[in-house]
């Protein structure tokens, strides 16, 4: 491979590291093309961008890039492919996949998620619960709304007890 290819690749895993807020290592060792190209899929469908990458050139990306991604250096072994993606926990859920967890491939060797960095595969149940952005507002979301529920309910049912109380008392006559 040439020079000026080698930099244009890790350009462009440069500019998909700055793209995309969290990626994952995978070890995709000793899988046929039947099997990629079914991963592969399954990470479109899950808005996963699957890259397979030289661990030199992926490596030479992480060091330009702007954060310190060291702690995923010694991960760059083997086979590996990138996995990409806007949900943190996206990838994990994908990996957890009994059929995956049954074969023992592709495995987790590392992860950049929420501005943390997870080694090994035992890290997968870890990353399966980081929540999404938009799973934590809608958490908070429900939090507030809990009391003023119960309040408007309080008042509703109180409004027809007063109600009935006093149409009674008008009907009655005195």
């Amino acid at each position: 491979m040439k020079k000026e290819d080698k930099g244009l690749i890790i350009e462009q895993l440069g500019a998909q590291l700055s793209e995309y807020p969290h990626f994952y290592l995978v070890d995709v060792t000793g899988m046929n093309a039947a099997a990629t190209s079914s991963l592969r899929r399954k990470c479109y469908g899950a808005g996963i961008k699957m890259v397979v990458v030289k661990n030199t050139l992926l490596q030479k990306a992480l060091e330009s890039s702007e954060t310190d991604f060291e702690g995923l250096y010694g991960c760059l072994k083997g086979t590996t492919a990138v996995f990409f993606t806007q949900v943190a926990n996206a990838p994990a859920k994908l990996l957890k996949d009994k059929d995956y967890l049954k074969a023992g491939i592709p495995c987790l060797k590392g992860a950049y998620a929420e501005e943390g960095i997870y080694v090994g595969a035992n890290q997968l149940d870890a990353l399966c619960g980081i929540k999404s952005k938009n799973e934590v507002i809608a958490d908070i979301v429900a939090l507030l709304q809990s009391p003023a529920k119960n309040v408007i309910s309080a008042l509703q049912s109180g409004a027809g007890t007063i109600h009935g109380v006093l149409k009674t008392l008008g009907e009655r006559g005195e």
